[in-house]
Parts: C-alpha cells; sequence; structure tokens
C-alpha cells in the first residue's frame, strides 16, 4: 500500500485550510497514495477558546468535506483531527478514519492531554477539551491502524496496547511544537517504530501560527525498522512512500522481538517475590 501524510500551516481560516487540505490530497492521491493523513487540528488551529469556540460535529464543514475527498479520489483518509463538539461537556480532540466510499470506519479521541510548557508557552488543553477514554484500531486495506494523536506519542503503553490489538501501523496526526519538536519529534517517533515493528504515519502541522505558537514540521513516514521512507521538511506539502509489509514480516522473522515479550510479568498483582 502507497501511503502519504500532509503537512499543513493551519490558522483560523477554516475555508482556507479546507481549501489546501484538499489540494493536497488530490495531489498525494495522483501520485498513488491510497492511505492519506492530514494533521492534527488541520481544519481550524488556534487557542483552546478558538477552538472551542468553533467547534463542529461530524455532519460539519472538516468532516464532510474529508468524506468527499475519500469519496472522490477512491482513497482510505485519515482526517487528522478536530475539535468535536461534546454532548458530555467540554470538546473532543477527534480523529476519523474514512473509507473509500466515503464512511466512517472509526473514531478516536485523544488520549492525553498537552498540560505543559514548551518553549516559553503554557499549553493547557484540558482546560478546553476533555480527554477520550478508549483505543482505537480501524482495517485499511491490509494495514491495522493504531489510532493515536500528537502528544499520545510520549506513552509507549498505549503502543503496545495497540500492537496487541493487532496495529501493525500506526497514525500519529499531530501539531509537536517547534520547541519540543527538534529534540523530540524524530527520536520518538523512531522508537515506537522500532520497539513494535511498525509503520508510523506522523503528520504535523508546520510554522507560526496566531497566538504563539509554533510547530515544527518534519512529517513523515517512517518504516518497522526505523528508517524514515519519506519526509516534508518546512512548509506545506506531502510526503509518499510504498509500506512493504512483507518486508515487515521479513523484520519480524529475523528479529522476533514483539514475539519474545513476556507481557505476563507485567501484569498487575504479580509476585516482585518479597
Amino acid at each position: 500500500m502507497r501511503a502519504a501524510v500532509i503537512q499543513i500551516n493551519s490558522g483560523q481560516d477554516r475555508s482556507r485550510n479546507i481549501r489546501v487540505a484538499g489540494e493536497l490530497v488530490a495531489a498525494a492521491a495522483a501520485d498513488g497514495a491510497e492511505l492519506v493523513v492530514l494533521p492534527e487540528k488541520w481544519s481550524m488551529f488556534g487557542s483552546g477558546e478558538i477552538l472551542a469556540d468553533g467547534a463542529e460535529t461530524r455532519s460539519g464543514k472538516a468532516v464532510f468535506a474529508a468524506r468527499e475527498w475519500a469519496r472522490g479520489n477512491r482513497i482510505h483518509l485519515l482526517a487528522g483531527s478536530f475539535t468535536e463538539v461534546s454532548p458530555t461537556g467540554l470538546p473532543t480532540n477527534t480523529s476519523v478514519l474514512i473509507n473509500p466510499r466515503g464512511e466512517i470506519v472509526a473514531e478516536y479521541r485523544k488520549l492525553h492531554m498537552f498540560d505543559v510548557e514548551a518553549g516559553g508557552v503554557e499549553y493547557r488543553e484540558s482546560d478546553h477539551e476533555q480527554a477520550g477514554n478508549e483505543i482505537v484500531v480501524a482495517t485499511a486495506g491490509e494495514l491495522r491502524i493504531g489510532l493515536t494523536i500528537c502528544y499520545d506519542i510520549r506513552f509507549p503503553e498505549l503502543y503496545r496496547a495497540l500492537l496487541d490489538l493487532g496495529a501493525n501501523c500506526y497514525s500519529v496526526p499531530a501539531a509537536f511544537t517547534a520547541a519540543t519538536g527538534k529534540d523530540h519529534w524524530e527520536p520518538l517517533l523512531r522508537a515506537r517504530a522500532i520497539e513494535n515493528q511498525a509503520f508510523m504515519l506522523a503528520a504535523n502541522q508546520a510554522g507560526e501560527t496566531e497566538p504563539e505558537y509554533s510547530s515544527w514540521g518534519h512529517s513523515m513516514i517512517l518504516g518497522p525498522w526505523g528508517e524514515i521512507l519519506a519526509m516534508v521538511e518546512d512548509g506545506e506539502g506531502f510526503a509518499a512512500a510504498d509500506l512493504d509489509l512483507a518486508g515487515q514480516a521479513e523484520v519480524k522473522r529475523k528479529l522476533p522481538a514483539v514475539a519474545h515479550r513476556r507481557p505476563e510479568l507485567f501484569r498487575e498483582g504479580v509476585s516482585n517475590g518479597s
């Protein structure tokens, strides 16, 4: 399967963001991509207050457009994430997987809230969004995709849990900051790829966004050996690569680290021998 990751510089102009994203999805599909991944908050990006005010439902402009692109280009489309209206209070940071018929086949709501200080900017996602409480794996062609979003990459236990549900690939739509990205983005992605012997589809925001956000870019596709298969360093664009599942199986045969796991030793309640 050929996959692509989209990199854009989204802001508060939803119409502009949707137009640019649609153009890049079409270009990736024309390049042969059968699966395309958009970044986090691709349709609208800004402060927590702005995102909460602009939250949409799954029938809103963003998801409607994404479903049209998937159907029109006959591709699987991971529509990054968008701020979704929730009936239970604060909105959620929601990722949806759409099949080539334009149908939503999976939904994932970001589990880990980005409540940190980075580059002198305080981020408090939990003030404006609520965390999800479900892990999600979905099928796209030959792939079993573990759905994650941005800050989730720092929590390896999530990726192990998705692996146990059959994931051989992970999607990582992100708005990873420049302050942390320069040191952490690539090492974290490579670590998750290597330890789970899986493909990583990491689509990031790039550049400056009001009021004071700076995203690292460097959207990339990684293979199960941790190798970078394709990357967009700066600016808006896409990167595409062929995902060699036979090669992935060979990696697992030659270096069967996943098969050598002993999860029974780490279960809650196992005696420490004292």
